[in-house]
């Protein structure tokens, strides 16, 4: 019998919120940091591929996630839920605060070292992706768009749907990597731990 393979991401814990970039850990050892649209499905997609039950809070109600949420794998490595973006009932004044924020934490973390953009597989690549993919390859950072709730679709839209969301991308210019995801069947669960936790604990960017 083959061994299981140990996830990456189990020893998650919830470590702190924080409402502003000077409310994060000390900018040191290596952070991966989880981006989305409101109701894409990123709480969802870091319980599951940590492997946590309710680490990261889920709601009906978009926008929940209004401040960076930290969850420390060891002492040196850390995940980091960025607050969603795109819910039109925020309030203007609070889409503003959290743009400049996001917009700070791509320019100065040196911590980081890349992206999981969590994008609902039926609604991809809006104008504010595009803007997290930009502020990665500003700072040369790689970036993985993982395509959420991909069991709503059957096998042969799925990969239509990866082969669209890839050639998109190439066009842009976006060094990616794409993956479909389903927090409810995982699909390729272990293959994408796998890939971020080399890319988080070993330098290595994931392939397109």
């Amino acid at each position: 019998m083959m061994a299981a393979v140990r996830n990456p991401f189990a020893s998650a814990t919830f470590a702190r919120s924080a409402p502003r970039l000077p409310d994060l850990p000390p900018d040191e050892g290596r952070e991966l940091a989880f981006a989305g649209r409101s109701n894409a499905g990123k709480s969802s997609a870091i319980n599951a591929l940590t492997g946590v039950a309710g680490l990261a809070r889920t709601s009906r109600t978009p926008g929940r996630t209004q401040q960076l949420v930290v969850f420390d794998l060891d002492a040196r490595h850390r995940l980091i839920d960025l607050p969603g973006y795109g819910y039109a009932k925020v309030p203007v004044a609070m889409r503003a605060q959290w743009g400049q924020e996001l917009g700070r934490y791509f320019r100065e973390r040196q911590s980081l070292v890349g992206l999981v953009l969590v994008m609902d597989c039926r609604h991809p690549l809006k104008d504010s992706d595009w803007l997290l993919l930009e502020a990665c390859a500003d700072r040369g950072l790689p970036a993985m768009a993982l395509l959420t709730k991909a069991d709503k679709l059957g096998r042969n839209q799925q990969q239509t749907l990866l082969r669209e969301v890839r050639a998109r991308l190439a066009e842009g210019g976006a060094l990616v990597a794409a993956r479909l995801f389903s927090a409810t069947r995982p699909v390729a669960l272990e293959a994408i731990r796998n890939e971020l936790g080399a890319w988080l604990f070993k330098d290595v960017a994931p392939a397109p």
